[in-house]
């Protein structure tokens, strides 16, 4: 579902953020519909390095799980010879309004991520339930974000407890739609 909304680029923009240290300007999106480069890194000298493989999830899967191993997995081998064209676009954030929020979440910053994550991750569920449409997402997501007042963290606990009360509301606000 994250896939299809595109949310997971979304919070793969703020995790780039916050891990990398880099500012939103550094961090661009783009469309990749043969799914074979799988990121891309600028440095300073404007060189690219990126990170190619055939589009299947194993591999990340399981050098997640085996790091810092390299292990022989059985997946087709890349043949750049049949590769006709790498094309790349811009995101469409109208026909992808998770996306967009994702970025208006980091921009807002404080708690908006936050909030942003745990609507989202009640969304999915309720609409692997039936109980809302699959556009109700971003609807969702945004009317859960200007429900929320922003408050300063100092620790985890504090995040925990935003998350806690950011599912609740979004939950309310789903039982609102049901009546």
């Amino acid at each position: 579902i994250d896939s299809a909304t595109m949310m997971n680029k979304g919070l793969e923009v703020i995790e780039a953020h916050w891990l990398y240290h880099m500012p939103l300007s550094q961090i661009e999106v783009v469309i990749h519909p043969q799914s074979i480069i799988h990121s891309m890194v600028e440095f300073n000298d404007h060189s690219i390095k990126a990170q190619m493989g055939v589009p299947d999830m194993r591999i990340p899967i399981q050098y997640a799980l085996s790091y810092p191993l390299r292990l022989d997995l059985q997946v087709p081998v890349m043949d750049f010879g049949k590769m006709q064209t790498l094309t790349f676009e811009p995101p469409d954030v109208q026909k992808f309004p998770c996306l967009k929020l994702a970025y208006q979440a980091l921009e807002l910053g404080h708690t908006y991520p936050a909030v942003l994550n745990a609507a989202n991750e009640v969304l999915v569920a309720a609409f692997l339930d039936g109980r809302i449409g699959f556009t109700d997402i971003p609807a969702f997501i945004d009317k859960s974000m200007q429900k929320h007042v922003p408050v300063e963290v100092g620790d985890l606990y504090e995040y925990i407890e935003i998350d806690k009360l950011a599912r609740i509301q979004t939950e309310e606000l789903i039982k609102l739609k049901q009546k």
